[in-house]
């Protein structure tokens, strides 16, 4: 029932398990056909290997069962495809191990996934961009610890999100090079019984899969998946955060943005007037499960000697689930942020509420020069509590304040006590995010 929810279609087709028995095949049919290319092995039993192995001809159930018993899932399969391919079959995993053909397998499927990954980040920038664009100067209470504390637009917002996600980007393109690289070295690393032709077969494999070459073997050295995972982590990380802002927002107390409103989306059991914040709420969660999957991966990397004897293991489980939990957020996000409902006369009313005190800094950087800055402060701070416990416009304060109205005249007090006046640099940090993307 959940599926969809938290995951994609797409991305659970990269990992299920009949697209992983393919990329193991591809692996294996990969490394014989090098091997007859470099007179390894026979070259008819390449060729044989190649046209023969069926993934889809194998059996899952019994190599799930086999699986258990062995413990990995190589040498079953190895048990069903030799026979495929004939006497030529005996030629088929020359030279390899395990570890070799499950990493390059898992390496390939990484490769897919991530494309997933940077075409629904390429579409959450868009969106984002637009956000940025359409509400530059539209105003709204900038909050800290949950309090009005400076008037911001929501276009400075958005591209605070968008920061983040152009940083994403850009660690995508950085992190591949580290990561698409495959695995072949044999029992323990060495390549030894291929002898002089180890290294040989390694770059011409590594060429046949489209994968990088590592310049030694990689069996025990887990930091480029580990990286992969924490950068996943970094991406449920901000989603989480753009979740938690829009929930806020989505509360009646505040009304100022939800969800694209569809039928029966958010509706409550027992009370019908509610609108839950849906995909915030599933964004918030994947944030938090691959947060727990970032530390697995991590874990993944205390591997002993040459070959480890269990922590490899966690990120058969941690690898498929993040990128799945992941695609998943990004989904619900491209959802809701492009249906995104802004309401902005609810921002400004809002600005508003605390009769000029958000913008109380202004006032004491327009004073300061007459009176000094810790004098304007503190005349200020006063004005300001005189204005919370009566309930007035800090404006009507400050003018009936002779420090103040000696040095500024009301219509200079009611100009620095106007929100929509200091609104900083917030419209120009939002063109020069947008342009570094254009220029």
């Amino acid at each position: 029932m959940f599926k969809d929810m938290f995951g994609t279609a797409a991305m659970r087709a990269v990992f299920d398990d009949r697209a992983t028995v393919r990329r193991y095949v591809e692996t294996e049919v990969a490394l014989a056909r090098v091997q007859g290319r470099l007179g390894v092995i026979p070259a008819a039993a390449a060729q044989a290997i190649a046209a023969r192995a069926d993934a889809e001809a194998i059996d899952l159930a019994r190599l799930a069962h086999e699986t258990e018993i062995v413990g990995y899932p190589i040498l079953p399969l190895v048990h069903q495809l030799a026979p495929q391919c004939g006497p030529e079959g005996e030629y088929l995993h020359w030279g390899a191990t395990t570890q070799d053909i499950m990493d390059t397998a898992t390496v390939l499927q990484v490769r897919e996934a991530l494309a997933i990954i940077e075409a629904d980040l390429a579409a959450l920038d868009e969106i984002l961009d637009g956000l940025a664009e359409r509400y530059r100067d539209s105003p709204m209470a900038g909050r800290t610890h949950l309090q009005h504390a400076l008037p911001i637009t929501f276009g400075y917002k958005a591209a605070v999100w968008l920061l983040m996600v152009r940083r994403h980007r850009e660690r995508l393109a950085q992190l591949k090079p580290r990561v698409l690289i495959g695995q072949f070295g044999g029992a323990a690393g060495t390549l030894a019984s291929l002898g002089d032709e180890g290294l040989a077969v390694h770059a011409a494999l590594m060429k046949e899969l489209g994968l990088a070459e590592a310049p030694v073997t990689w069996h025990v050295a887990r930091d480029g998946l580990a990286e992969t995972v924490q950068f996943l982590a970094l991406i449920t990380g901000t989603l989480g955060k753009i979740a938690v802002d829009v929930m806020l927002m989505m509360t009646n107390e505040l009304a100022e943005a939800f969800e694209p409103f569809v039928k029966g989306r958010g509706a409550s059991s027992t009370m019908p007037q509610k609108r839950n914040p849906i995909s915030c709420e599933l964004m918030w969660a994947a944030s938090k499960t691959v947060r727990q999957h970032a530390g697995l991966a991590l874990d993944a990397m205390l591997q002993d000697f040459e070959r480890a004897t269990g922590p490899w293991h966690l990120e058969w489980s941690c690898i498929p689930e993040s990128f799945v939990l992941t695609a998943g957020a990004l989904n619900q996000a491209r959802f809701m942020l492009a249906g995104l409902e802004v309401d902005t006369a609810r921002m400004r009313r809002n600005l508003d509420l605390s009769g000029g005190l958000i913008v109380a800094e202004a006032v004491m950087m327009g004073l300061a020069p007459h009176i000094g800055r810790q004098t304007a402060h503190d005349v200020v701070y006063d004005a300001c509590r005189q204005a919370a416990t009566h309930g007035l416009p800090l404006a009507d304060v400050l003018h009936a304040d002779p420090a103040v109205s000696s040095k500024l005249d009301r219509q200079a007090i009611d100009r620095l006590c106007d929100p929509g006046n200091y609104l900083g640099a917030a419209p120009h940090m939002v063109d020069r995010l947008r342009q570094q993307a254009h220029g």
